[in-house]
Parts: C-alpha cells; sequence; structure tokens
C-alpha cells in the first residue's frame, strides 16, 4: 500500500472466528493495520452495507419484513436489499422485471431509508444510529444527509477503526440473528445476470442482502485467492470492506482518491 499513488490510505485484516469475539467477549485482535486508522474517509458505497444492516435490524424488530411489498410493483424489501427490484442506478421509472436482472441501485437504497423512516417514526439517520453505529461503537462514523453525497447508498464517512467494527459484526452478527445473517449474507436469487460496476457484466452476478457475493466473477475486487463465498461491498471512494468465511479473515480499506481506471 505504500505504493498506492494516493496522499493517505489505510487498512487492517482481522483474524475472525465462529463468535468475532475472544474467550473473554472482547473482539479479536488485529493481525495488521497499516495507515491513519482514525482519520476519517469517505466509505461511498460501502455505506450500503450500514444501511442493510438497518434493514435487516429492522426485521428482527418486526418494523418491516423482507418479504413486504416495497418499490416497483411486484418488488420487495428483499429485491431492493440485492439489486433485484428492476430500478436503474437513479430515481425513475423500472428499467426490468422484478426478480429477472441485477441492476445496481442507489436508487433502491433510498426508498429503503424511506420506508425505515416511515415505519419507525423518526429519521433513517437516527434509525442507523440507534439501531447500527451507536451499539458498534462507530462514534465517530457519519451520515452525509446531503443529496449529492449520496446519502443511506453513499453517504456514510468514518475511521478505520470503525470500518473494522462493521467488518466484525458482518462476520459475527450480535444485532440480528444468526438465521438473518445467513440469508444475508447467502446468495438471493441465484443466477440472475448483471453488471458489477467498474469490473463489468456477469451470467451470474451474486449478491445477498446488501452484502455482495463473489461466486465466480473473474475480475474480482477481492484478492485472486478468496473464496467463492466471500462477501462484502467496496466504494468508489476507494473503501472496502470483505469478509471471506473460508479463510476466517475479514479485510477493510479505505483511501482518499476515487476508484478509477
Amino acid at each position: 500500500m505504500s505504493s498506492w499513488p494516493v496522499e493517505a490510505a489505510a487498512a487492517a485484516v482481522v483474524r475472525i472466528g465462529s463468535t468475532g469475539l475472544d474467550g473473554a467477549g472482547s473482539p479479536l485482535p488485529l493481525l495488521a493495520t497499516t495507515g491513519p486508522i482514525d482519520r476519517r474517509f469517505s466509505w461511498a458505497s460501502v455505506t450500503k452495507l450500514a444501511t442493510a444492516l438497518s434493514v435487516l435490524v429492522a426485521v428482527e424488530e418486526g418494523i418491516v419484513a423482507i418479504d413486504e411489498p416495497a418499490g416497483p410493483p411486484g418488488s420487495t424489501v428483499a429485491h431492493l436489499l440485492a439489486h433485484a427490484s428492476g430500478l436503474g442506478p437513479d430515481p425513475g421509472p423500472p428499467l426490468a422485471r422484478p426478480g429477472s436482472v441485477r441492476i445496481y441501485s442507489n436508487f433502491g437504497y433510498h426508498l429503503l431509508a424511506d420506508l425505515l423512516s416511515e415505519r419507525s417514526g423518526m429519521a433513517f439517520v437516527d434509525y442507523l444510529a440507534i439501531g447500527v453505529t451507536d451499539p458498534l461503537g462507530m462514534t465517530r462514523t457519519i451520515l452525509d444527509q446531503v443529496p449529492q453525497s449520496g446519502g443511506p447508498a453513499a453517504g456514510l464517512s468514518g475511521p478505520l477503526v470503525d470500518l473494522i467494527a462493521l467488518a466484525i459484526e458482518w462476520s459475527s452478527p450480535t444485532l440480528i440473528s444468526s438465521g438473518v445473517h445467513r440469508m444475508a449474507t447467502g446468495i438471493n436469487l441465484p443466477g440472475l445476470p448483471g453488471v458489477l460496476p467498474g469490473f463489468g457484466r456477469f451470467d451470474r452476478c451474486d449478491w445477498g442482502l446488501g452484502v455482495e457475493v463473489r461466486g465466480d466473477k473473474q475480475p474480482h475486487w477481492t484478492g485472486t485467492a478468496n473464496s467463492p463465498s466471500t462477501y462484502g461491498h467496496f466504494g468508489r471512494s476507494g473503501a472496502f470492506l470483505w469478509v471471506d468465511p473460508v479463510a476466517g479473515l475479514a479485510c477493510v480499506a479505505v483511501a482518499d482518491r476515487a476508484f478509477g481506471p
């Protein structure tokens, strides 16, 4: 990473286990870190992992149901989480029938945030804090609510230490049940074709409920040795988070230069 053409970048690798905790109930130690782990960086679309987690918390609380209608006709909460609602990236009418193709949609995540706000009776930023960031100790992570920032789809910024906390939660959940976690990190609607932004079209563009599942995609933004069950997300800001349950590792990174050629 010292050779990256950026002014600042930070990364960490965490050993994960069946619980994500050591015998004393403390987070497992980091295997390695580099760069300024306390500096705030933009997370861009890695924000979706926190937004999706807030939706899953709401499912556990009975505020929303994973299979209830949401978005365009025929679409559900699950479709929106898995980019299978048929909606395009930006506000507008659907581009495809729900469940027929994987279209990466920031708009879908805005609709999910609106649904949570309506059902909970509080602003999405407050639900996100109460349901996710505060319980995980992500005290320095903030959501920029200016529309052009990306809001619930891409508006979070925070330090690497907070992203580590999110990675540990996605590897070994404390806010949601193991059943909901398995559903979220498994493949939703297997075999759907779609485009992975920045990498191209895949006949099998596997996705879970909020997390992208690596599957057999090549090339891919995770390492060449990552298992097909690896899940996570990357963001245009240079941030990423992945969890490889086979390797027993999670990796997170942030940078101050946008993803590009």
